[in-house]
């Protein structure tokens, strides 16, 4: 197989990568998703970032099936951090040589821009050395609700102060049949498209994900591809896609749909390489260690990823739903070079810091 750029090469169709998805070998895919990777990554450097998931509420009104981590305002145990808790677990990141947060909440309901504003202009005055990654779709698009502004004020409100970049949650399955059926107050995919394009044009980059294993098919998950690879065209704002599975222990939607179960590592291998020779404007595209294990982790390097992304300090929605997998920087250089290729830390940009 060819191992020119990757594009150069003729664009996939959604036929195409329909046809591989159901028929081809996982071997095959492996192969070829690999050479693709290899193509954009010639140095075979292998990367990941140091970093904490940071979860300012678990108080959301959305009641997405899929979520076992959401609680209602008047629920026993919901919270909002202190500016001095999150101090205190910005600072724990720094002493191991982190350089990023992932800042996340539930959707809630009373809090408005000023209150974002307030908080990312804390953290980027006291700790300008950490890169704020922060607010999904549905959180800007309902802080502009609330606060009666547009998206675009709101994302150049938080940039100004301080926010570098939005991460890709709140995708899902970018297709509204499936929305409907596991989280019908969520944003439809014409406004969660909307968010990031209105990020894209102000130069802030981001990441994009899909969520699989619920009620998809596998037609859903390429109009889910096309969508993003559409609007990558447009303005390459993406940085990195990352791919997980539906953790469906203790949620909603598990109850709806009992025969619903973690999805196989096979299907996630699968996927993974489908979505790196689908994804041809995408240079980066992680592991999703956090969902399928660490060695599942691993092995998805040999399936189009080039980035085994955060150690992820903390991580409260997955393990809500009953995945508890952690890893440390040692345990992924370590993963990395078992299979031959060069580890390297990095930051939000994905530029390099540190090679081992």
């Amino acid at each position: 197989m060819s191992t020119t750029p990757i594009l150069t090469q003729k664009r996939v169709s959604n036929a195409e990568i329909l046809d591989l998805m159901k028929n081809a070998s996982l071997k095959d895919l492996g192969i070829r998703a690999t050479q693709i990777r290899d193509a954009l990554h010639p140095s075979k450097t292998i990367t990941f970032v140091v970093d904490r998931n940071i979860n300012y509420t678990n108080i959301c009104w959305v009641d997405c099936k899929f979520c076992a981590f959401k609680r209602r305002i008047n629920e026993e145990g919901v919270y909002i951090l202190s500016f001095d808790e999150i101090d205190a677990k910005i600072e724990e990141l720094i002493a191991i040589g982190g350089t990023q947060i992932l800042f996340q909440g539930g959707v809630h309901p009373k809090l408005k821009i000023e209150w974002y504003e307030d908080l990312v202009s804390h953290i980027h005055q006291k700790y300008p050395q950490i890169t704020i990654h922060g607010f999904s779709a549905i959180e800007i698009n309902y802080i502009a609700k609330v606060s009666q502004i547009t998206i675009p004020e709101v994302l150049k409100r938080l940039q100004v102060v301080g926010l570098s970049s939005v991460p890709g949650a709140g995708a899902e399955i970018l297709s509204d049949r499936v929305r409907d059926i596991i989280a019908p107050k969520k944003l439809d995919t014409r406004e969660w498209l909307e968010v990031h394009e209105e990020a894209h044009k102000i130069g802030m980059k981001g990441t994009a994900t899909m969520m699989f294993g619920s009620v998809e098919s596998d037609e859903d998950i390429v109009a889910h591809w096309e969508a993003l690879r559409n609007l990558q065209d447009k303005y390459h704002g993406f940085r990195a896609f990352i791919l997980w599975s539906f953790q469906p222990n203790n949620t909603p939607l598990k109850e709806e749909f009992p025969d619903i179960k973690c999805a196989s590592s096979h299907r996630y291998l699968r996927l993974l390489a489908c979505s790196r020779i689908y994804l041809d404007n995408f240079t980066n595209i992680q592991s999703s260690w956090v969902t399928q294990g660490p060695y599942i982790g691993q092995l998805a390097l040999l399936f189009g990823a080039n980035d085994l992304g955060s150690t992820m300090m903390e991580e409260n929605v997955v393990s809500s739903a009953g995945a508890s997998h952690s890893m440390n920087e040692k345990e992924m250089i370590a993963l990395i070079k078992d299979l031959g290729y060069n580890p390297a830390k990095r930051n939000t940009a994905y530029e390099i810091l540190q090679r081992y």
